[in-house]
């Protein structure tokens, strides 16, 4: 499966300290599975986890457009690849997830063609990770356009998918064989 010193354990290898978390959503995916190698930090993740996947004041499809433009600027294929799949079921198209991996860095473009709020986004995670902040300036404009619990949520998001890539990326963590699959068959743009 992986050449990985820590790879996603499987169902017979998972601690028991954690047996509750496999039947939920760290038996899910392979990157929690690698995680389970450290079941105190799964443990941990699981809140933070809740709030910034499901709770997050941005809202599911900010959310995917920060997620991968963070995998993206990563190099995370992993973080990539699965959210290609997650940004497809929430009906995002295949031009508009291009659009957010193909955007340059600090592209503001001439007037209307910054790519509206995709493009603050994509600004937003840019800045945090070239910048580790966001500019005065650039934290008004996104806190007038979301609010501001939704600009926390977005740096939130960033570290969050940051840490996570840190991870796969360390581990060569596998994706999972069903996006894989659905990839083969679709693939990403």
């Amino acid at each position: 499966m992986t050449d990985s010193p820590c790879p996603p354990l499987s169902d017979a290898d998972w601690p028991e300290e954690i047996a509750a978390l496999r039947d939920g959503f760290a038996g899910q995916l392979n990157v929690y599975r690698t995680m389970a190698h450290h079941p105190a930090l799964l443990r941990a993740w699981a809140p933070l986890r809740q709030h910034v996947v499901k709770d997050s004041a941005l809202g599911p499809i900010r959310s995917e457009v920060v997620i991968l433009r963070t995998g993206v600027r990563l190099g995370s294929s992993y973080e990539w690849q699965q959210h290609v799949s997650r940004a497809r079921k929430l009906g995002m198209s295949d031009t508009r997830i291009a659009a957010i991996r193909d955007m340059p860095v600090g592209a503001t473009g001439p007037e209307g063609e910054d790519g509206g709020e995709d493009g603050l986004l994509v600004r937003a995670v840019d800045a945090l990770l070239d910048a580790r902040c966001l500019s005065p300036a650039q934290e008004a404009e996104l806190a007038a356009a979301l609010g501001r619990p939704a600009v926390i949520d977005l740096i939130a998001t960033v570290g969050f998918y940051s840490v996570l890539g840190y991870l796969l990326m360390t581990y060569r963590t596998p994706l999972d064989d069903d996006i894989a699959r659905e990839l083969d068959a679709d693939p990403a743009p």
